[in-house]
């Protein structure tokens, strides 16, 4: 059993030791609560989170690009369409008469 200074050093560096595990929990405890606090005030604020808006940037892009897509696609049927109607406008009308019909 160590008597004297020793001994006052020891039970000195206890006592700190065990101080700084306390800081380290009251520490823990506060950021908890902090964070916490924070997150309902942003919950009030209807702040998005980031996952949500990144998930809503890319479902946006996507619906860019489908809808470059689908423009596309409409000139090329509007241009095959306005090609044939005007291939038929050229050709000559038919020589045969039609035949009236008979009322019943």
């Amino acid at each position: 059993m160590s008597t004297g200074p020793n001994r006052i050093l020891d039970e000195f560096a206890k006592l700190v030791t065990d101080a700084a595990g306390a800081a380290q929990g009251v520490r823990r405890e506060v950021e908890t609560a902090f964070r916490a606090q924070a997150e309902r005030l942003l919950n009030s604020m209807e702040i998005v989170q980031r996952e949500e808006f990144d998930a809503v940037r890319d479902m946006a892009a996507k619906a860019r690009e489908e809808n470059a897509k689908l423009a596309a696609r409409i000139e090329a049927l509007e241009a095959q369409l306005a090609g044939s109607a005007g291939d038929k406008a050229e050709k000559p009308a038919s020589t045969t008469s039609a035949k009236p019909r008979a009322k019943k």
